[in-house]
Formats: structure tokens, C-alpha cells, sequence
């Protein structure tokens, strides 16, 4: 199920919908760093960089996700 949370990202808020199961991912790697899920929102976000208008904060969550996945693999 998509669920829709209010981040603070840079001064400003914005609302970000993911699967719940992405939620929980998010949650998980920022605890292994030791830091906040905005944290860790606002540094994937900040990864985007100049790219940031060809791939929604959404997608790019996902993809840190996956990203994270892979590493914990061995990929």
C-alpha cells in the first residue's frame, strides 16, 4: 500500500508517497548510519544533484533502496 509522508528537505516540506515497504528499507538504512530518515531523505535527495528534475525524489528513494540492497548482496 502507498503511503504519502510530509519530509522536511532543505527549509522546505514536501510530501513523498512509497510502498510502505520502501518506507520500512528507508528506515532501516538510516538507522544502520546512524542518522534521521530526513537525514538520510535529504542526502538522497541532495545526490540527485542537477539530474533532480529527470527522476522524482520518489524514484530516487527507491532506487537508494535497491542501491543498498545490491551493496549488502555483494553486486
Amino acid at each position: 500500500m502507498i503511503r504519502k509522508r510530509s519530509i522536511r528537505i532543505a527549509g522546505h516540506k514536501t510530501s513523498v508517497s512509497l510502498e510502505e515497504e520502501f518506507w520500512d528499507a528507508l528506515k532501516a538504512i538510516a538507522q544502520a548510519q546512524g542518522i534521521s530518515l530526513t537525514a538520510l531523505v535529504e542526502d538522497i535527495d541532495r545526490s540527485r544533484g542537477d539530474d533532480a528534475g529527470a527522476r522524482n525524489l520518489s524514484s530516487a528513494l527507491r532506487l537508494a533502496v535497491l542501491s543498498d540492497l545490491q551493496a549488502r548482496a555483494g553486486r
